[in-house]
């Protein structure tokens, strides 16, 4: 009896010994894979947020490239305005032949109502009657002979327009009229008596009006009779006439008096430099924007 309990209880321990065993593996392997599931699931939400993150960046990097596209305005921009400056050109063209045609037109009398219409006669050749008052005379210099319509003699030499009042017998007033160019030496009347037309003429000239100032021109000074820059009113102020200036033109010429025909047709046009300008920065920003452009493409 005893062995046979003996026989049982080693049994029972081994029954137990085994089952113990049995549930420490199952243990373990139950850790081991929820360890494992936990991995498993770590690994793949890293790569889902890498995948979300990279898709986020994605789409960060084209909206950004899409704001950019407000660059393209800049040669835009630029090339609409070398085109309108183009046209400017045109006009500026046409504008100065239309002034040079006004010129070389037939001279018709001098309209009594003149000083209304000096925008409108301006260039305009005219015919007038009477004689000069040389005893108001007003200098303006310095001045360059306009060669091209006077003599070849003393084309760098600085000099100065002559501008006598004129009695004139259309408009029953005197007028101011541009005699010509004479060299600085010859400024005073003294120099020049042969020159001071006297009596009943007939003369031909342009219409002329006013101008600005220049940049670099010194302020006219009537007090000591130096005038820089076309100033008709206080021209006219300053000799007693109605404000009226013509350009006598070279036909008036006479020996040893000044030398007519100095109008010169000349309007501000730096249009042809503003075209390339333009252009060249429509050029210059265009390129630097299709290199920024490929450049976002291949991120």
């Amino acid at each position: 009896l005893g062995t046979r309990q003996f026989s049982v209880r080693m049994a029972k321990a081994t029954v137990f010994s085994q089952s113990a065993a049995f549930l420490k593996l199952l243990t373990c392997r139950i850790q081991r894979g929820f360890q494992c599931g936990s991995a498993q699931q770590f690994r793949r939400a890293g790569r889902s947020q890498w995948y979300s993150t990279k898709s986020k960046d994605h789409k960060t990097v084209e909206q950004s490239d899409k704001k950019k596209l407000w660059l393209l305005v800049i040669p835009a921009t630029t090339f609409c305005l070398g085109t309108w400056q183009v046209f400017r050109l045109q006009w500026k063209l046409k504008l100065i032949e239309e002034m040079e045609k006004k010129t070389r037109q037939a001279p018709v009398d001098l309209p009594n109502d003149i000083a209304e219409r000096l925008s409108e006669m301006e260039y305009r050749r005219v015919r007038l009657r009477g004689h000069f008052d040389h005893s108001r005379e007003l200098w303006m210099w310095p001045r360059m002979l306009n060669s091209r319509m006077g003599s070849s003699g003393g084309r760098n030499e600085p000099g100065a327009h002559i501008i006598t009042p004129f009695y004139c017998e259309e408009t029953g007033g005197q007028v101011l009229v541009n005699r010509g160019w004479v060299p600085k030496i010859r400024m005073n009347p003294e120099t020049r008596h042969q020159g001071q037309v006297e009596g009943h003429i007939t003369l031909t000239a342009v219409v002329r009006t006013s101008e600005k100032r220049p940049l670099f021109s010194p302020e006219n000074d009537p007090e000591h009779n130096h005038w820089s820059y076309k100033d008709v009113e206080n021209m006219a102020k300053v000799a007693g006439t109605e404000p009226v200036l013509l350009d006598a033109d070279a036909f008036t010429t006479v020996p040893g008096g000044p030398i007519g025909g100095q109008t010169r047709v000349t309007l501000r046009n730096e249009h042809l430099q503003y075209i390339f300008t333009w252009y060249a920065l429509t050029l210059a920003t265009g390129y630097l924007f299709t290199r920024f452009w490929q450049k976002a493409k291949r991120r």
